[in-house]
């Protein structure tokens, strides 16, 4: 399989291309950001008639504020702009030269005087672009000393449950990258992953909703990319962080970046050491006979997690349309944590019947290692580029858990003979690999065409070996076969795409096509038993937008994506943390595929910017969980592919600049969804209309500092078996530069008012049950940073040498 797709991409990508001879002229260039020379994306660059000003062309500029379009011979305005920052104009004429380079466009921030009293400006978070949103989250206040989880608990679209669930505009499964690779770190679920990455090492958060086929099709919700730290100044550079948080939480970081002019070497180190409560309730009515009819439980859980991370590359320029790049990094945790839950059984009157007192203590070390190497060859000016990368990471983790259970009778008294002790032990590897290639042809007359290659390779180890003791083998631990067992599980992923996009006067368009060709094969080593699923899929894309004018337009796309199950929904190996509910994984599980409609609409003015999107999603074979309750009272949770999931929904995002000086993001998801999960089991469908709104507002005080607000409501999620309650809180956040603003100092409280409470129902037919989780989220952080290094003294020298590989100079 492996070679067919190498001669697709061989046919693809390498066969000679005949330049398109079509009439007009390639004007290109670079947006820069005056103040620290770099590149501005998403830039609006039009070309203007120079005789009534009316828009002619024009475009966007890419991830790196270059930019390239096609126009006809003649005499012009350039205007280049972009929200935040003064318009540039120039006149440009476009004549006999197939290529015209109007070099770097240097933009300044748009500042303002207000009779002469200096305020300090406000930086927009928010980026749009036609399949993605960026939240540049270095500036975000509420969330200094957090970690990445509890960063993007604070963004518009996302919203994250107790257990670790992550969902966007209500819908799970979503695909974490950080820095555009799939991540291999350790944890039952992502919220354990995004826990180990302190919020102040990352730089910004993408969203992409309705991926196109250059991405992995996996994510049936999306794709969240994280974009960690890494400065491109010249000279040595860098800063140091440090934070403190209420009942014993501590941060503290180093960014150094040492930039020349052909390479560009950059290290971090960042330590958190962070204690956390986290209390939870249940109370379960169930009509089985033989049994007490309630289940109450209590438990209250303290945590203690160090965690170092440490990452280092180097840039290298190797010639002029030649780059180099390779980095490593590191993540080490340690993890040590007590809980004591009550499980108390009670008659149809609320009297006691027994009581079971478990105290867990548990242990754990992670490490994880990744590397990577990547090569950018820029094959002609007109942009044809050839970009390859591969990249690997191994994780491990040992994990003791020691349970000391001890029962009382329906008179609240201990009965020795009955105490229990437990040892869990549950060790896991991992090893990832991934291969990449991709091949991207500009044509003069317009049009871009890309196309790839990639190989994803994964294995994933994981085992438990559960001993008890109790009072008949002297309470020293013998294995129990039945909660005992190894689960081995690999994956590999063979993939290639074809994308081809153009613009016909306002109208743009791409279409793509993504074969995934899926070998699986999982086996459970107590018995040798295996089960392979091995696919092929096609995933189409496609894209329109039209431009009314200059900052409005609309939009219309589809996609068809893909959810894989992952170890942690396969391996049928049990949660044993609490022997009333249980949780175990469905080596059976198949996988979930989703088709994505969406119609949006964007408009700009000149301090008001409103994204519009309606969208639809249909998924078949959903992954869902299903709770069923045994004869012996005990709940048993697993994963199931339901017949079908429908959302439909309405999404506004409205950025408002009040003033110079205050400016608010406020962002709404109204949705319908349904389950039709009959095939499961009789009564399984289930429908309701919910929402989410957030607001996250900035204000500069005059001559003292930066306030920042962020609020959010999540109304009621969907389950087959019921529903997952609403939510709300409220984070607030002050900033102030200090030191000539070479520091910073903030203080900040993230859930002011304690209502982060996570809250779930689920009916049966055989039982009703209401569960609490909550975790400590109401927290006060101090957090110090300062920068220091020579960049703006040596940013002169750099500027000559951009303005050295440009046809035209700077403007």
């Amino acid at each position: 399989m492996l070679k067919i797709l190498s001669c697709l991409l061989l046919l693809f990508s390498f066969t000679t291309i005949q330049d398109l001879k079509a009439q007009g002229v390639v004007v290109k260039g670079k947006v820069i950001d005056a103040e620290t020379s770099e590149g501005l994306e998403f830039a609006n660059i039009a070309l203007l008639s120079s005789g009534d000003s009316s828009l002619v062309t024009g475009g966007m500029s890419e991830l790196d504020g270059s930019f390239s379009f096609t126009g006809s011979s003649g005499d012009y305005i350039l205007r280049v702009g972009f929200i935040g920052f003064e318009s540039r104009y120039r006149n440009v004429r476009l004549g006999d030269k197939e290529v015209v380079n109007v070099g770097n466009v240097r933009l300044r921030k748009d500042a303002q005087n207000l009779d002469e009293v200096v305020v300090e400006g406000v930086t927009s978070m928010f980026e749009s672009d036609i399949d993605k949103r960026r939240y540049n989250v270095e500036n975000s206040i509420v969330a200094e000393g957090a970690t990445a989880s509890e960063l993007l608990g604070t963004l518009p679209s996302i919203q994250m449950d107790d257990e670790g669930g992550i969902s966007m505009r209500g819908s799970g499964n979503i695909l974490i990258y950080i820095n555009g690779r799939p991540s291999n770190l350790s944890g039952d679920d992502a919220e354990s992953v995004l826990a180990q990455f302190p919020a102040n090492s990352i730089k910004s958060v993408e969203l992409i909703t309705n991926p196109s086929s250059r991405y992995d099709a996996t994510g049936v919700g999306g794709i969240i990319n994280i974009i960690l730290k890494k400065n491109e100044k010249t000279g040595l550079n860098g800063q140091v962080n440090a934070s403190v948080g209420t009942r014993d939480k501590y941060g503290a970081g180093l960014n150094l970046n040492y930039g020349t002019e052909k390479a560009n070497y950059y290290v971090s180190y960042n330590f958190q050491d962070r204690r956390m409560f986290r209390e939870s309730e249940s109370f379960r009515q169930s009509n089985i006979s033989g049994v007490s009819p309630i289940l109450d439980q209590d438990s209250y859980q303290l945590n203690r997690n160090t965690n170092h991370l440490i990452r280092g590359g180097i840039d290298w320029s190797l010639a002029e349309n030649k780059t180099l790049g390779i980095y490593a990094q590191g993540n080490f945790r340690d993890r040590t944590g007590n809980e004591l839950l009550n499980q108390r059984n009670l008659n149809s009157n609320l009297g006691l019947d027994s009581l079971f007192l478990r105290d867990n203590r548990e242990t754990s070390f992670s490490t994880n290692f990744e590397t990577g190497i990547n090569y950018s060859l820029n094959l002609d000016t007109l942009g044809q580029r050839f970009f390859t990368s591969a990249s690997f990471s191994r994780d491990e983790r040992t994990q003791e858990e020691i349970y000391n259970q001890t029962f009382f009778n329906d008179s609240n008294q201990e009965v020795p003979s009955n105490r229990i002790l437990q040892i869990n032990e549950r060790p896991q590897t991992s090893n990832l690999y991934v291969l990449q290639m991709d091949y991207e042809k500009p044509f003069i007359g317009g049009g871009s065409l890309e196309t790839g290659l990639k190989g994803t390779f994964g294995e994933w180890n994981r085992a438990q070996n559960f001993s008890e003791g109790n009072e008949d083998n002297g309470f020293s631990p013998v294995l129990n076969d039945f909660f005992s067992d190894g689960f081995n599980f690999k994956e590999d992923v063979y993939a290639t795409y074809l994308s081809y996009r153009n613009k016909v006067g306002k109208l743009g368009y791409q279409g793509g096509l993504r074969a995934e060709y899926t070998e699986t094969i999982s086996t459970l080593e107590s018995d040798q038993s295996q089960y392979v699923n091995n696919y092929f899929n096609i995933f189409p894309s496609a894209y329109l937008s039209y431009e009314v004018k200059p900052e409005e337009e609309f939009t219309a796309n589809f996609s068809r994506r893909i959810s894989r199950p992952g170890i942690w929904s396969l391996a049928p190996i049990y949660g044993v943390g609490d022997l009333y509910n249980l949780s175990i994984g469905n080596p059976q599980l198949q996988p979930e595929f989703t088709n994505s409609y969406e119609l949006g609409y964007m408009k700009g003015w000149e301090k008001y910017l409103l994204n519009a999107t309606v969208y639809h999603r249909y998924s078949t074979d959903i992954q869902t969980r299903v709770i069923r309750l045994n004869d012996d009272n005990v709940a048993i949770q697993t994963r199931e592919n339901a017949n079908s999931r429908a959302s439909t929904g309405l999404e506004l995002i409205n950025q408002i600049q009040f003033t110079q000086w205050f400016d608010a993001t406020l962002s709404g998801n109204f949705f319908y969804s349904e389950i039709q999960g009959d095939n499961i089991e009789a009564g399984f469908n289930n429908s309701n209309f919910s929402w989410t709104v957030n607001l996250l507002a900035n204000m500069a005080i005059p001559k003292f500092a930066t306030l920042q607000i962020q609020g959010d409501y999540r109304g009621p999620i969907v389950l087959p078996q019921g529903q997952i309650e609403p939510m709300w809180g409220v984070n607030a956040g002050l900033r102030k530069d200090i030191l000539d603003k070479k520091a910073t100092v903030s203080l900040n409280v993230s859930d002011i008012f304690n209502t982060r409470i996570f809250k779930i129902r689920t009916e049966d037919q055989r039982f009703t049950q209401d569960r609490m989780f909550n975790r400590e989220t109401r927290i006060g952080t101090l957090s110090f940073t300062y920068r220091f290094g020579g960049f703006k003294d040596k940013r002169n020298g750099r500027e000559e040498r951009e303005r050295d590989d440009f046809d035209d100079g700077d403007f």
